[in-house]
């Protein structure tokens, strides 16, 4: 009788298996648990250290309506962290702790991310600290409307378990580097991650800096419908963005812009969806004339704006 030989754990894990605990031995001290009291009710979430100094990265629904929050790490340390800034545009908050915090995690970045690619969520799911499920890349390049109207763009759907309490917490790719910070706002057996690209980690940086990101307002919104051959032709596009509502007195009101037309170019850029105007919509553009091109009762018309400093309800 043969003896079958002896495997110790170390033998029995795959290469998926080594690669999960790699990154969760790696991720996870850099990881907290959130714990918010506000005016709007207590609440939890995740966070990870992004900075040697204390600096930390969240959702911005996490601690919505706070100043201060509590975090705990998975060493049993934890802080008082205040609310440097946080921006709803993009679901993303930066916090500051007032005492020592682990080693920050490492970011990657979600444009180089594949479909398929190994990702790995770790958080505080339903006060369960430390929790880590994997999966893959499902999709890239969604959207996701946020409480403010506005939508993320190029987000990262994930099979990854999310649920109550991750939000905020760490997508990492195989490594261990930070490629999204997660959400569970999007409903059971669908994960969403906020991408860390060079779009984020410019309202990062902000947030850091000064607390707030500034966009330019143009007040308009619309749908994407198909253009003429001929024009499409014309301006090399074969859709532009169809005005549904002006808001009084906006730029866009100001400049002339009603409901039927269709925007075509926007400061030399063509426009093809309310995401493509939102795109060009940056701290750069406020209080600068920009041109605007439509397509009203058959004709192009030029017209000047003067987008201003969007003001976030």
């Amino acid at each position: 009788m043969n003896d079958i030989p002896a495997m110790d754990d170390d033998g029995l894990l795959d290469a998926y298996s080594k690669t999960v605990m790699a990154v969760a031995t790696r991720v996870l001290p850099s990881v907290a648990s959130v714990a918010v009291r506000s005016t709007q009710g207590a609440g939890a979430g995740s966070a990870s250290v992004i900075t040697d100094d204390g600096f930390l990265l969240t959702s911005a629904h996490v601690v919505a309506g706070a100043g201060v929050a509590e975090v705990g790490f998975a060493d049993g340390t934890g802080s008082r962290v205040d609310v440097v800034g946080r921006d709803t545009l993009s679901d993303l908050a930066v916090l500051h702790a007032r005492g020592a915090t682990p080693p920050p995690v490492q970011f990657g970045d979600a444009a180089q991310l594949r479909v398929g690619q190994l990702v790995v969520a770790l958080g505080n799911p339903l006060g369960l600290a430390g929790s880590v499920t994997a999966g893959i890349v499902s999709a890239l390049g969604r959207s996701l409307p946020t409480r403010s109207g506005r939508v993320i763009d190029e987000v990262i759907q994930t099979d990854a378990a999310l649920n109550p309490g991750n939000s905020g917490g760490v997508l990492a790719d195989s490594v261990g580097r930070m490629v999204g910070v997660n959400t569970a706002v999007a409903g059971i057996g669908v994960g969403l991650a906020v991408p860390i690209n060079a779009t984020t980690r410019a309202i990062i940086t902000a947030l850091m800096t000064t607390g707030r990101m500034r966009r330019a307002w143009l007040g308009i919104a619309g749908a994407q419908v198909p253009l003429p051959p001929a024009l499409a032709a014309r301006i090399g596009s074969p859709t532009g963005l169809q005005v549904a509502a002006v808001s009084p007195g906006s730029p866009a009101a100001e400049a002339g812009l009603h409901r039927g037309d269709i925007v075509v170019e926007l400061a030399g850029q063509p426009v093809v969806t309310a995401t493509a105007v939102q795109q060009l919509m940056v701290e750069d553009a406020i209080d600068k004339p920009i041109e605007i091109t439509v397509w009203r009762n058959g004709a192009l018309v030029d017209a000047i704006t003067v987008p201003r400093e969007l003001q976030e309800s």
